[in-house]
């Protein structure tokens, strides 16, 4: 069980938009060792940073909205990715999203966290391209 901690749920990101361009495309593919997708289309790996990117936000200010006490106190707890069509390079996608909710968990063993969620949609011509959903583990000072 957790309880709300202070009144980020509901903050809405700036939004904004976010094309994937065929060299960042490729390089990022390469750089993961992935397989390079059939021409036009983008490696899902972008599901990463694009919605971010795109909702005009960045971790740095994530990490200031959870009052992360430093990049070594969170981690990604989980993520979920939603397609509702392929991602393609050269598309500009509009992105919006928000908090969720931002809970304090106190384990009965380990040190309390803050779990943060929030949810990022990508929309090519007002028709929902993707989801992203991401849960990080904010940890406390003792």
């Amino acid at each position: 069980m957790g309880e709300s901690v202070g009144d980020i749920a509901g903050h809405r990101f700036a939004g904004g938009e976010r094309a994937i361009a065929h060299w960042e495309n490729f390089l990022l593919t390469e750089a993961t060792g992935g397989e390079q997708m059939p021409a036009g289309l983008a490696h899902p790996i972008h599901l990463f940073h694009v919605p971010i990117e795109g909702a005009g936000a960045t971790i740095a200010e994530l990490f200031e909205l959870a009052e992360a006490e430093g990049p070594d106190r969170v981690g990604l707890a989980g993520y979920d990715w939603e397609w509702f069509e392929p991602l393609r390079e050269d598309v500009s996608y509009r992105c919006d999203g928000e908090v969720r909710s931002f809970v304090r968990r106190a384990p009965d063993a380990g040190e309390p966290f803050d779990e943060l969620v929030f949810s990022i949609e990508l929309r090519a011509e007002e028709r929902p391209v993707a989801r992203v959903t991401n849960t990080w583990h904010v940890w406390r000072s003792s």
